[in-house]
């Protein structure tokens, strides 16, 4: 809205201020090239509009168009960047000092003193003494006497009665009633569902692999000879016997030597194609049948049995059986123990054991033992943590936010005035103007007058 009303003001400003229309359904750039008195000012519209009569008078109007223009635009984009920033930082550190303090030891020592000592021991004896007594010893004995006792002795016997009684028979009777049940049958269908599964084909690839390999290389080598000592005789004199005489003089002369043939393995690299299968998974469908199961009622018409019963009276006859019981009387003997004691006299002879005591007094040398404590001087040494603060230079990345400006394309859209001239009815009696000369053709150009 404030752009609309912005362009609004700024196209009345260009009227005012330069006088030149634009004729945008003509074509042309302006009213230039129409005389002075063709554009001159012809009334008012309103008051033209409110005449009568059928004279026309042509008057002018503002018409506002809207315009797309591009323009650009600064649009600022936020972005981030780490970047380094050296700081200090203090670093503690713990260190320790030596410090010398000297502190008092108790020493214990254990010394000993003789003490005599007078003490007296018991010291017991065990005699012994004759003594004659009387004992009477019990001798007992068992005897047995016969004692006679009269028992009952139930006798039982068995007897029957004849009892009536009466019984109720059932009598079972079958009869057949209707009955209309819903059953169900079952009834299949089969479908078919698509099921997905995976099968591993084989592919089979070649790719180059380096193979160690070598061959075997022949190559000769010469074996110098053995050094010997020869006997050469000196120069003016013959072949001398031996070595040891004064014509010869002992030589080291090399035997000539001998050349070998020996075999090498030469390692080399081959390139060799090596046939490679690999498993690929791929994935397959099929058409896997399924069978689905309906139950369908129906109602069916059946003759379900069913049983009555009635009970019908009966008089029976049972024999019952019932026990006698009388008692008779028995005459029994039985022998019962009774135990007598008679006492017996005799003489026994036995040592009784008596214990004296009597006290001896003797010397008694004893150590006894006493401590002594004395102080002694020592010196000792401990440890004192301190702490100690270094700074240390650090570098630490901080993230910094900064606005980057881009220019962008951006369409807006303006109102742009053109002046079109309309032919508007006034009433007769109505102060005529003169006829304007923008309605002829040839006054305004080509473009004319609406």
């Amino acid at each position: 809205m404030k752009r609309i009303m912005l362009g609004t003001a700024a196209a009345v400003m260009m009227l005012l201020s330069s006088g030149i229309a634009t004729a945008g359904l003509c074509g042309l750039g302006g009213f230039s090239s129409c005389p002075t008195d063709a554009c001159d000012e012809c009334g008012d519209f309103a008051a033209a509009k409110c005449g009568c009569g059928v004279e026309y008078r042509t008057v002018r109007k503002v018409i506002w168009d809207q315009q797309q223009y591009t323009c650009m635009q600064t649009v600022y984009d936020r972005c981030t960047e780490t970047v380094p920033v050296s700081c200090t930082r203090n670093v503690y550190e713990t260190c320790y000092r030596e410090q010398c303090y000297t502190v008092c030891k108790p020493v214990y020592e254990t010394h000993y003193r003789c003490v005599q000592q007078k003490v007296c021991r018991p010291v017991t004896e065990t005699c012994w003494r004759t003594v004659t007594c009387n004992v009477r010893k019990p001798c007992y004995k068992t005897c047995y006497r016969n004692v006679c006792y009269n028992v009952c002795k139930p006798c039982y016997k068995t007897c029957y009665r004849t009892v009536c009684y009466n019984v109720c028979r059932p009598c079972y009777k079958t009869c057949y009633r209707d009955v209309c049940c819903t059953q169900y049958r079952t009834e299949t269908k089969t479908c078919y569902r698509d099921v997905c599964y995976t099968v591993c084909k084989p592919v089979t690839t070649t790719k180059t692999v380096d193979v160690c390999s070598g061959r075997w290389e022949t190559y000769t080598k010469h074996i110098p000879g053995p050094v010997v000592r020869k006997c050469v005789p000196k120069p003016g004199c013959d072949a001398p016997d031996s070595c040891t005489s004064e014509c010869g003089e002992s030589v080291c002369v090399q035997c000539p030597g001998r050349t070998i043939c020996c075999r090498r393995w030469v390692p080399c690299t081959v390139k060799k194609q090596v046939c490679c299968t690999v498993m690929v998974p791929q994935v397959c469908h099929r058409k896997v049948p399924y069978t689905t199961c309906q139950r369908i009622p129906y109602t069916v018409h059946k003759k379900v049995p069913y049983t009555t019963c009635s009970f019908t009276r009966e008089s029976r006859t049972r024999q019952v059986p019932y026990t006698v019981c009388h008692m008779t009387q028995q005459t029994c003997t039985k022998r019962i123990p009774y135990v007598t004691c008679s006492w017996t006299n005799h003489c026994v002879t036995k040592r009784i054991p008596h214990t004296t005591c009597r006290m001896v007094s003797h010397c008694v040398t004893k150590r006894i033992p006493y401590t002594t404590c004395r102080m002694v001087k020592q010196q000792c040494t401990k440890r004192i943590p301190y702490t100690t603060c270094r700074q240390v230079c650090d570098t630490k990345m901080v993230t910094r936010t900064k606005c980057v400006p881009r220019q962008v394309q951006v369409c807006k859209t303006r109102c742009v005035p053109r002046v079109v001239c309309v032919k508007v009815p006034v009433c007769c009696n109505a102060p005529a103007c003169d006829p304007p000369s923008c309605s002829a053709p040839d006054a305004c150009g080509e473009a004319g007058c609406k």
